[in-house]
């Protein structure tokens, strides 16, 4: 087992916690299959009634996936890449559907990765601290780990809005959209473990008794003109809306989108719509598969990673470089099942 990846057991509980401070617990396959071993070994274990999910150390909770490894992948033969998000998002699935509670602390940056940890999790702790977003529409990626069924469910159009700008929140914000299921102090969290520890048939008494009332968020003096203004699920037609707004948040959320991948933020768009219809998380995850599968290898995303997280020129050559250029036929391409020797399939646990 990966040291990067630290569990325990205290009390009636085990802990799983990340441990690549340095990478701001961003995550790779073996820290991937780690946890899931961990969390398969845990089911059956009657010693064992809750789970919780922490970082060890470091000013972030997870700041998402190894991003260098994918897009090396990605230029070669993409197996490394692929093998990562099948991996990763079993797990993602395995703690939708997992039997016993899961209490994830969001304290601290919780990106990309980090967002698919923690949003399948019953319990959901932000803090002063938190910083969530999905980033990757600057990267050429998608909001992947299950972001077409978390996004397409917030309330009124937030989710398109996020998936499309990586808008970054706060603990507040995070909670009032209910992002997080509870907002805590950081200075309690270690209490908060070690009652949940004692008494796991308790989880909600205890975070209650330690909650307090988030600040006033921000997002929420901004929902009329995202729900009016992020309306629709075509790309050219939300950019037209903002542009016809005129307003200085409108301008600012243009220049945002300005430099994001025009073919992955039509790729997020198509995404939350099928997501919102998905018949459970399983379906949401084997076509996220089928679209990470793809455009891991695609231009934008090799291109997106060059500019931003290797050359560090923050100048991405977009291609195609309009909205108007991605075509639907690339789009549907994109979201094509693949065959089923290749498709995703969630873990089958044995019972």
């Amino acid at each position: 087992m990966t040291n990067e990846i630290l569990t325990r057991v205290e009390g009636r509980t085990g802990i799983i916690s990340l441990n690549r401070p340095g990478a701001i617990h961003a995550l790779n396959t073996a820290m991937c299959t780690a946890m899931t071993d961990a969390l398969t070994a845990w089911i059956d274990d009657p010693a064992i009634e809750a789970v919780m999910i922490d970082h060890a150390e470091g000013r972030g909770f997870c700041a998402g996936g190894d991003i260098r490894m994918l897009a090396t992948s990605g230029a070669a033969d993409g197996a490394e890449a692929r093998e990562f998000f099948f991996i990763e998002y079993r797990l993602n699935h395995l703690l939708f559907v997992y039997p016993k509670p899961i209490v994830a602390f969001m304290n601290g940056i919780t990106m990309g990765g980090g967002v698919g940890l923690s949003l399948p999790s019953r319990y959901r702790i932000a803090t002063e601290n938190t910083r969530f977003a999905m980033p990757e529409t600057g990267i050429g990626l998608f909001p992947d780990v299950g972001g077409g069924w978390f996004l397409s469910r917030l309330p009124g159009r937030t989710g398109q809005f996020l998936a499309l700008t990586g808008a970054r929140l706060d603990g507040a914000e995070c909670h009032a959209l209910g992002l997080a299921t509870h907002y805590l102090p950081s200075d309690v969290l270690e209490n908060a473990k070690a009652q949940i520890a004692e008494h796991p048939d308790r989880i909600d008494d205890i975070l209650a008794s330690l909650a307090v009332g988030p600040p006033a968020a921000r997002i929420l003096g901004n929902r009329e003109r995202i729900d009016q203004l992020f309306a629709s699920d075509r790309y050219e037609d939300i950019l037209a809306a903002l542009t016809e707004d005129g307003s200085e948040w409108s301008a600012k959320e243009l220049a945002t989108l300005a430099g994001k991948s025009p073919q992955t933020c039509k790729v997020a768009l198509r995404q939350l719509k099928d997501g919102a219809q998905m018949p459970d998380f399983a379906a949401e995850m084997r076509q996220e598969y089928a679209i990470g599968a793809r455009v891991v290898q695609m231009h934008d995303f090799i291109e997106g990673v060059r500019a931003l997280i290797i050359e560090k020129d923050n100048a991405p050559r977009w291609n195609p470089d309009t909205p108007e250029g991605v075509t639907d036929e690339l789009i549907d391409s994109i979201f094509a099942p693949l065959p089923e020797d290749q498709a995703w399939t969630p873990l089958e646990i044995a019972r």
